[in-house]
């Protein structure tokens, strides 16, 4: 990101320097399809003179630039990213900027975007990290809070929705309208938002605590109506507001709170301030498995949770990026446990966020919870499994360290003290030891500064009689990063009563240091089985003795309780990653036992994991002969698979995404066509697609099929399907031709990109991707420099050639390390992928020893 960088020292020195009053941003959204224009009046409050002081902005033409009355030279203060601000004086000052800003395709900024189905045009912002200067000139840096008064003009038929409340459009020329909204409350730059087009709305409203009556507002694309589950979404929102509201003690703060669900949506949601954006991936055009329900779920009441924890209270600096994500993701999991449908929220956590976490976490780039963010791009590589999904078990933990009550207590106070604020990790933690009485500094250097996970691994003596006369936990971290930390966990006993494992013992103890002694087991009957971290109250990896492993892969279909079996399921896949256990031998557990996994987010995890095992981690010699024979397997459970299950819909896209030879590619013929059917398989828009890419990538369908597929769905999804199908043709052409609109062209919108950097590495034969090792490397410098965050991330990660023989490319990226001088932010990414490749050596050379 040449010239549009900002660093922590700079924002510092701004807010010191001054306040920010007021922006009143006029966009009109009439005048083309490149560009639109942009005029901010800021107002803003000075301590002395300021010399040097900026304000942001990144926009292809600036007209004028009007500092206090005075004009300004447009030529002298205005470069890449930043409008230079001579003559602010100390008190009251006022800005206006006149400009012409750029829509965008990538996800950041104004975001554009037209409906193929009826030639709609559909916009949204996404400002988070400092994307709201792609739209008005701002101070973009979260604790610059401001309000915000925007007036719009555009189509008279659209709907123009801010963070503000709902206003009537009023009549303008030639069928437009003007939408003058009213000042918003104070809030970050990075939290307002605009969205705009002729969106389906469906209202409803309910009242909150303090007797207002808040409207809710679901919104989406004309051409998705008939998919959008509303009541859903609205059911799950008014139990998120309720348990919210009660848990934190504080009303919720905005006047209105609008889900609109955009296309082209780079993540999976985001919190502006009561008008939520969300990938319109979850409004689902065909039937999906019920974890994707969850994880919709989960999202609504992650967006809802930073209401208060994020957009209300905000983060003084990306320094607390990590709290900000780490609470909304906790609060979410506990309400969505509590509140609704999916009791068991936790087991999916412990499943899919903290395997993520423990991935992350053993990358060489891992870094502390508390991360030194220096500048704009160490942020935008930090929205990972670190700041995410470990932060929020460490969160978990805290509470149980401090006790729930205590930690509730703590965050009222919080929020009581700290409303329309800015705030760092010291501010929460300060009113958690208050309300607690714990000292929470050991805690935190240990948890929150330090990085890496550790193991714990069982000590167990017995006598003749099975009677356990030591049992004790060793504690291990690696060489890297050597600190044994405190762990507040269970252990657990588990014994087969009546064909079920069933949990028999129970003792919560404090882990510390290298060994930790555990006398309540001595003298007792040893388990059947006995699990470390039971309940998974702890952030540790875990390891089963002999005995444990035996019976727990021998009755995985038998745990009385779900979360007790996917950790086991998790212990099973980090021995597998550590190449402890044969890629093929976890392969065979998760084959042997899919069809009894009876949680769909579990299940869904699972296969993946079965993907990136085959993938990955099995040794070369045995990948081409244990992929044909998972896909044969998969086929025979599908084919018994409960009609109309959620197992049945997930094993159906495995065989899809693993079927190679002649016979199974046949099989995934007649079932497109409808020549073999399955009972309780709907073969509807989203399976033929995932069908079709099948038959592509295998060599038995091309561009014929893939145009009459397109004909049948020529909608944007379609469209998105059609050219991931199209790269995943297997020809060197058209292996050539993805690569270069990739990484070449780069005129293809952000959901385009990704769909065919993913055909692209669709193959059976892997030497056709060996031909684009070197141009990679040549290309990621300018890729990094041209393009924006977002999209070059795509590339560099996408692109990575992981599935070249290991050795070469382990050559290459360290040839790349050695010569490039290349940003710090894109290093971390190639050193990521340098680091998976290394792991999947360890584990193959595992796996070709048996």
């Amino acid at each position: 990101m040449p010239g549009t960088n900002l660093t922590r020292d700079e924002a510092a020195a701004r807010a010191a320097a001054f306040t920010v009053q007021s922006y009143d941003i006029d966009l009109d959204l009439t005048t083309g399809a490149e560009t639109f224009r942009s005029v901010t009046t800021v107002r803003f409050t000075a301590t002395d003179e300021a010399p040097g002081l900026f304000i942001d902005l990144i926009a292809p033409t600036v007209h004028e630039v009007v500092l206090n009355g005075n004009p300004l030279d447009v030529a002298e203060v205005v470069s890449t990213a930043r409008i230079a601000l001579p003559g602010v004086t100390a008190g009251a000052n006022e800005l206006r900027v006149v400009a012409d800003a750029e829509y965008m395709q990538t996800g950041e900024g104004l975001h554009r975007f037209v409906d193929p189905v009826d030639g709609e045009t559909y916009l949204y912002t996404q400002f988070e990290v400092a994307d709201a200067r792609r739209v008005f000139a701002c101070f973009d840096q979260p604790d610059l809070k401001a309000t915000y008064t925007w007036t719009v003009k555009a189509p008279s038929h659209w709907q123009v929705v801010t963070v503000a409340s709902a206003v009537e459009p009023e009549p303008a020329a030639e069928g437009t309208s003007v939408w003058r909204f009213a000042p918003t409350e104070l809030m970050s730059p990075y939290v307002t938002a605009l969205v705009a087009g002729p969106y389906h709305r469906v209202t409803d409203e309910l009242t909150v605590r303090d007797g207002r009556t808040v409207p809710l507002g679901v919104f989406c694309r004309k051409s998705l109506a008939e998919h959008l589950d509303a009541d859903n979404v609205i059911a799950i929102t008014k139990a998120g507001f309720a348990w919210f509201e009660e848990t934190f003690d504080c009303d919720y703060p905005f006047p209105k709170y609008d889900q609109l669900f955009v296309p082209e949506f780079n993540a999976g949601a985001m919190e502006n301030a009561g008008a939520v954006t969300i990938t319109e991936v979850y409004v689902f055009r065909s039937r999906v498995p019920q974890a994707l329900i969850e994880r919709r779920a989960l999202t609504i009441l992650h967006e809802l949770a930073h209401m208060w924890f994020g957009d209300l209270v905000t983060m003084r600096w990306w320094d607390d990026l990590w709290l900000n994500e780490s609470f909304a993701e906790y609060a979410s999991t506990r309400c969505q446990a509590e509140a609704t449908e999916w009791a068991t929220s936790w087991t999916t956590f412990s499943s899919a966020e903290k395997s993520w976490a423990y991935r992350q976490d053993q990358l060489s780039s891992t870094h502390p919870i508390v991360a030194d963010m220096r500048d704009l791009e160490d942020v935008e590589v930090n929205f990972d499994g670190i700041t995410y999904a470990k932060g929020a078990s460490v969160l978990k933990q805290l509470v149980h360290w401090v006790g729930q009550e205590d930690f509730d207590a703590g965050l009222r106070k919080y929020f009581k003290t700290h409303a329309w604020g800015n705030t760092t990790l010291k501010d929460l933690l300060g009113h958690l030891e208050e309300t607690s009485g714990r000292d929470l500094d050991s805690w935190s250097k240990a948890w929150l500064q330090t990085a890496g996970v550790n193991t714990l691994r069982p000590v167990i003596e017995t006598g003749e009689d099975r009677v356990i006369t030591r049992f004790a936990i060793a504690q291990e971290a690696t060489a890297e990063y050597p600190h044994l930390r405190p762990h507040r966990l269970v252990v657990g006993g588990y014994d087969v009563v009546e064909g079920k494992l069933r949990r028999t013992t129970r003792i919560e103890l404090d882990v510390t240091g290298a060994l930790t002694e555990v006398p309540q087991l001595v003298g007792s009957a040893r388990p059947d089985l006995i699990l470390i971290n039971d309940e998974d109250l702890a952030y540790t990896k875990i390891r089963l003795d002999a005995g444990s492993l035996d019976t727990a892969t021998g009755h995985l279909a038998h745990f009385e309780d779900s979360l007790a079996r996917t950790l086991i399921w998790g212990a099973a896949w980090d021995m597998t990653r550590d190449a402890e256990l044969p890629a093929r031998s976890f392969a065979d557990l998760v084959l042997a036992n899919i069809a009894s996994v009876d949680d769909p987010s579990v299940a869904q995890t699972l296969l993946r994991q079965l993907s990136a095992t085959l993938e990955s981690y099995v040794a070369p010699e045995f990948r081409e002969a244990t992929t044909a024979a998972a896909a044969e397997k998969l086929f025979a459970l599908l084919k018994t698979a409960e009609p109309g299950s959620d197992t049945q819909l997930l094993l159906a896209r495995s065989f899809a995404a693993h079927a190679s030879t002649p016979e199974q590619l046949a099989s995934i013929r007649a079932l497109l066509s409808g020549e073999l059917s399955i009972d309780g398989l709907a073969v509807d828009t989203e399976m033929r697609w995932s069908l079709l890419i099948a038959l592509v990538a295998g060599a038995v369908a091309g561009e014929a099929e893939i145009d009459a597929e397109l004909a049948r769905d020529d909608t944007a999804t379609g469209r998105v399907h059609a050219a991931a199908a199209r790269a995943a043709v297997p020809t060197p052409e058209a292996k050539a031709a993805a690569f270069k609109s990739v990484v070449e062209d780069g005129d293809l919108p952000n959901t385009v990109q990704q769909a065919v950097i993913g055909g692209f590495n669709r193959v059976h034969d892997r030497s056709l991707l060996a031909p684009y090792v070197a141009p990679y490397f040549a290309a990621l410098t300018k890729v990094y420099a041209e393009r924006t965050s977002e999209m070059a991330a795509q590339i560099a990660t996408g692109l990575y050639p992981s599935a070249q023989p290991v050795n070469h490319v382990l050559a290459a990226t360290q040839e790349w390390l050695d010569a490039s001088e290349a940003e710090p932010a894109l290093r971390r990414l190639v050193v990521e992928g340098r680091d998976a490749v290394e792991r999947a050596g360890r584990a193959q050379e595992r796996d070709l020893q048996g």
